[in-house]
Protein backbone atom coordinates (compact mmCIF):
# COMPACT_ATOMS: atom_id res chain seq x y z
CA UNK A 1 0.00 0.00 0.00
CA UNK A 2 1.39 3.90 -0.95
CA UNK A 3 2.47 5.98 2.26
CA UNK A 4 2.61 9.45 0.33
CA UNK A 5 -0.57 11.34 -0.08
CA UNK A 6 0.26 11.60 -3.84
CA UNK A 7 0.73 7.59 -4.40
CA UNK A 8 -3.08 7.07 -2.42
CA UNK A 9 -4.31 9.76 -4.91
CA UNK A 10 -2.63 8.13 -8.18
CA UNK A 11 -3.80 4.20 -6.74
CA UNK A 12 -7.35 5.99 -6.83
CA UNK A 13 -7.04 7.70 -10.13
CA UNK A 14 -5.68 4.68 -11.58
CA UNK A 15 -8.34 2.30 -10.77
CA UNK A 16 -11.21 4.47 -12.05
CA UNK A 17 -8.77 5.21 -15.36
CA UNK A 18 -8.48 1.37 -15.69
CA UNK A 19 -12.47 0.59 -15.43
CA UNK A 20 -13.25 3.59 -17.97
CA UNK A 21 -10.51 1.84 -20.32
CA UNK A 22 -11.94 -2.06 -20.20
CA UNK A 23 -15.42 -0.23 -21.04
CA UNK A 24 -13.82 1.13 -24.09
CA UNK A 25 -12.41 -1.37 -25.12
CA UNK A 26 -15.06 -4.28 -24.83
CA UNK A 27 -17.34 -1.46 -26.55
CA UNK A 28 -15.13 -1.38 -29.56
CA UNK A 29 -14.76 -5.73 -29.35
CA UNK A 30 -18.31 -6.16 -29.63
CA UNK A 31 -19.47 -4.07 -32.17
CA UNK A 32 -16.18 -5.35 -34.12
CA UNK A 33 -17.55 -8.79 -33.74
CA UNK A 34 -21.09 -7.55 -34.91
CA UNK A 35 -19.89 -5.68 -37.87
CA UNK A 36 -17.87 -9.00 -38.90
CA UNK A 37 -20.98 -11.01 -38.01
CA UNK A 38 -23.56 -9.10 -40.01
CA UNK A 39 -24.53 -10.47 -43.37
CA UNK A 40 -24.77 -8.17 -46.63
CA UNK A 41 -27.43 -7.16 -45.59
CA UNK A 42 -28.27 -3.39 -46.34
CA UNK A 43 -29.31 -1.12 -43.28
CA UNK A 44 -28.31 -3.75 -40.55
CA UNK A 45 -24.64 -3.99 -42.08
CA UNK A 46 -24.20 -0.66 -42.55
CA UNK A 47 -26.13 0.48 -39.32
CA UNK A 48 -23.11 -2.21 -37.76
CA UNK A 49 -20.05 -0.96 -39.41
CA UNK A 50 -21.02 2.18 -38.38
CA UNK A 51 -21.30 1.68 -34.84
CA UNK A 52 -17.98 -0.17 -34.93
CA UNK A 53 -16.39 2.92 -37.18
CA UNK A 54 -17.39 5.00 -34.14
CA UNK A 55 -16.29 2.84 -30.94
CA UNK A 56 -12.87 2.30 -33.10
CA UNK A 57 -12.23 6.41 -33.39
CA UNK A 58 -13.56 6.78 -29.88
CA UNK A 59 -11.06 4.24 -28.37
CA UNK A 60 -8.23 5.67 -30.49
CA UNK A 61 -9.47 9.01 -29.41
CA UNK A 62 -9.45 8.13 -25.86
CA UNK A 63 -5.90 6.28 -26.25
CA UNK A 64 -6.81 3.42 -24.98
CA UNK A 65 -5.94 1.36 -28.56
CA UNK A 66 -3.39 3.25 -31.06
CA UNK A 67 -4.62 5.10 -33.70
CA UNK A 68 -3.04 2.97 -36.55
CA UNK A 69 -4.19 -0.01 -34.91
CA UNK A 70 -8.28 1.70 -35.10
CA UNK A 71 -7.25 2.12 -38.99
CA UNK A 72 -6.26 -1.45 -39.49
CA UNK A 73 -9.46 -3.02 -37.69
CA UNK A 74 -11.61 -0.31 -40.03
CA UNK A 75 -9.78 -1.39 -43.08
CA UNK A 76 -10.40 -5.01 -42.42
CA UNK A 77 -13.98 -4.14 -41.60
CA UNK A 78 -14.68 -2.51 -45.06
CA UNK A 79 -12.59 -5.15 -47.29
CA UNK A 80 -14.78 -7.95 -45.51
CA UNK A 81 -18.28 -6.02 -45.86
CA UNK A 82 -17.59 -4.86 -49.60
Amino acid sequence: MPIKQSAKKKMRQDVRRTEANLMYKKTYKVAVKKARAAKKIGKKMASAVKAAYKSLDKAARKGVIHKKKAARLKSRIAKKTS
